[in-house]
């Protein structure tokens, strides 16, 4: 990654019409239907963008959409990388780095995750309060990260509690069981073992999935407030552990969906 890839990147899409983003939304597996909403949408497919990776999985669709959502410019990432393609850090987070470069000043990030926590249920929304990075690398340890931002970014409070709080309330309002919890980042694509459902319970994880963390940390890093929820697909109880279709996470994601999609057009209203 250099500045000029960030700048032949950005620079394209604002030739499609990408035009000062408000807000950045990451959409998890099964959680593309926000995009639907979108109005004006302008689509830019990851494969026409100038050094973008490109998405493998077949359920992300692999586009940038911006357009108007509640009355705010936003860019959506419908599709994004995961160390369990084979991408290194600096891919998976790039198209974090392009959205600031086009000028949003918020992130919204979702993802499917299995709970954790055995007082969540499949189906739940898990609003992200912490993390613990177990992908055992960091998208900020190469040479020259301080051109950046700051190489040692703090991550006290790497979710930001104005929003969380904002989100809480409108849950409460809108009658939806929001969860809070940590949530855990591991490689994959394997699903964990029993032991490992039982480690991560140890160590202090609500949730485990295989995203997120690594795009939380450089937007950290680039200074953008954060708000990120996880649709728990799946209860991990290494005690009953059956095993998992990944086309059930994916129907379980999209049940649960309405009600992220609506939590998160609230926030944006009153963003």
């Amino acid at each position: 990654m250099t500045q000029k890839q960030l700048k032949d990147s950005t620079a394209y899409l604002q030739s499609k019409g990408f035009d000062k983003p408000e807000i950045g939304i990451v959409l998890g597996t099964g959680l593309g239907k926000l995009a639907d909403q979108i109005e004006n949408p302008i689509i830019a497919h990851y494969n026409h963008i100038p050094f973008f990776p490109l998405a493998t999985v077949e359920f992300h669709s692999g586009k940038l959409i911006y357009g108007t959502l509640e009355g705010k410019k936003v860019v959506v990432m419908q599709g994004r990388f995961h160390l369990y393609e084979g991408y290194d850090f600096i891919d998976i987070t790039y198209p974090i780095r392009v959205m600031h470069q086009l000028g949003i000043k918020t992130l919204f990030i979702s993802n499917a995750a299995g709970a954790i926590n055995l007082d969540f249920n499949k189906g739940d929304l898990m609003l992200i309060e912490d993390h613990i990075n177990l992908q055992g690398g960091s998208p900020l340890a190469f040479k020259g990260v301080s051109k950046y931002g700051e190489r040692f970014t703090d991550m006290a409070e790497p979710y930001d509690p104005s929003m969380r709080k904002k989100l809480l309330e409108i849950a409460k309002n809108e009658n939806i069981v929001l969860r809070q919890g940590v949530y855990a980042s591991v490689v994959g694509p394997q699903l964990e073992t029993k032991a490992e459902y039982r480690m991560l319970k140890i160590i202090g994880a609500d949730a485990v999935g295989m995203s997120t963390v690594p795009e939380v940390i450089v937007a950290n890093h680039l200074n953008l407030p954060i708000v990120a929820v996880s649709v728990l697909t799946d209860e991990c109880d290494p005690d009953s552990l059956e095993p998992l279709d990944v086309q059930e996470i994916i129907d379980t994601a999209a049940k649960a969906e309405p009600k992220m999609v609506k939590l998160f057009k609230e926030l944006i209203k009153q963003i």
